[in-house]
């Protein structure tokens, strides 16, 4: 998640001055789309029957939300948030390849402990642990040329539609053990499909939610392997080493008309691809399975590069507001803010806070991600006033670096 330029010794962290200001405003934007994307899940609305969920009094309103989020959010802002890590990648490889590699291991290694504290204390939905794990591959693309890497990306990217159609033709389903393990861990605390989407509203105490979290670990790694998620990251992340390898984002006047080639062409494809993909989903997949992989993987892919390089464009000529200046402070802290969007939406809908969860319809939890955000912006601003870092970017980088790292400017 760091956007540094190399101009200082190889074992010392980024300083504020080498920061691009896009890299971090695409970061703010992202953690926008991932709290829209998140929060359905935090307020317990996705777990609920339909019958309950078509008795809300915004039911309605609820599905034109449903249906606007499979087309513009779904799939789309974790896809850049996984292009941002890969450019971060490339530039945290490219320093620490002056003197080996030990300070990106031991990087990867910190936020992979990040992730798992995340996902096993507080909230299932983790996606941190997969990126450092899955980043740990990277330095074997080094040396891989701009077409090769390309390709792999491609390869990598369309992998899950081609393991959709084995498990079709052949009832290939790696997930069942780890279905298994759910199930037993499920029946262990008592959770059922009658108690699974009110269990976390109702949990009035920590150790009544903390029994959910071992079977939500292990449902979010059946997710992962349902949608083949490592190939996905993987193939995104090798897309930001190609961007990070070329720096585009150093340079964004000289590929103006590069941005608007990929605006056009990303949104040509994938904003009919992405109607077709929310229609299906919200009417059972009349595609199966195959077709349901091929459309998430031709809309989700060029509207996120299409978003990028539109935000790029308006960048390009927006870059003295100051908007800019606070989606960037909140980029700043990407690492601070996912966490704490975590923590804030269990305060909000589980039961250890103001049990909110499963008693709202999806057009008010959007609104209340989209003032979580809000608070955020202006909380991580009045924070990069006076600090270099984000609390846990400056932890980060401690363990890193294994040496205390003065926060203040």
């Amino acid at each position: 998640m760091k956007n540094e330029v190399l101009h200082h010794l190889p074992n010392s962290p980024v300083r504020p001055s080498e920061r691009h200001l896009i890299l971090d405003l695409l970061r703010g934007f992202a953690l926008l789309g991932i709290c829209l994307a998140n929060y359905p899940e935090f307020s317990l609305y996705t777990f609920q029957p339909e019958a309950v969920s078509a008795a809300m009094p915004t039911a309605g309103v609820d599905r034109v939300v449903k249906y606007l989020q499979y087309i513009w959010i779904d799939g789309k802002f974790y896809s850049l948030f996984s292009l941002l890590f890969g450019i971060g990648f490339y530039i945290i490889i490219s320093k620490a390849a002056q003197r080996g590699l030990g300070v990106f291991y031991r990087r990867m290694a910190v936020l992979a402990l990040i992730g798992f504290l995340h996902l096993m204390f507080l909230w299932s939905g983790d996606i941190l642990l997969l990126y450092a794990l899955t980043g740990m591959a990277l330095p074997l693309f080094r040396s891989v040329s701009d077409k090769k890497l390309i390709a792999t990306a491609v390869a990598l990217l369309f992998v899950p539609v081609v393991m959709d159609a084995l498990k079709v033709a052949f009832g290939l389903d790696l997930a069942i053990p780890i279905i298994r393990a759910t199930q037993h861990f499920n029946e262990k605390v008592g959770i059922t499909d009658d108690n699974f989407g009110v269990w976390l509203r109702d949990s009035t105490t920590y150790p009544e939610m903390f029994k959910f979290m071992i079977p939500g670990a292990f449902i979010r790694c059946q997710e992962f392997i349902d949608g083949h998620r490592v190939f996905k990251v993987l193939g995104l992340f090798l897309l930001g080493l190609y961007i990070g390898r070329h720096r585009f984002y150093a340079n964004l006047e000289e590929h103006r008309q590069l941005f608007r080639r990929i605006c056009r062409y990303g949104f040509l494809i994938g904003v009919p691809f992405s109607v077709v993909y929310a229609w299906c989903a919200l009417n059972d997949n009349p595609t199966g399975l195959i077709g349901h992989s091929a459309f998430y993987f031709l809309s989700v892919v060029p509207m996120c590069l299409a978003y990028t390089a539109t935000i790029c464009l308006w960048y390009i000529k927006n870059r003295e507001r100051r908007i800019c200046r606070l989606l960037a402070a909140t980029g700043r802290m990407a690492l601070t803010n996912y966490i704490a969007q975590s923590a804030i939406g269990a305060l909000i809908f589980y039961g250890i806070g103001f049990a909110l969860g499963a008693s709202m319809g999806l057009v008010y939890v959007e609104w209340v991600a989209a003032g979580v955000f809000l608070f955020q912006t202006v909380c991580s601003s009045l924070w990069m006033r006076y600090f270099q870092f984000g609390p846990l970017e400056w932890v980060w980088r401690m363990l890193t670096y294994g040496r205390f790292l003065k926060p203040t400017k």
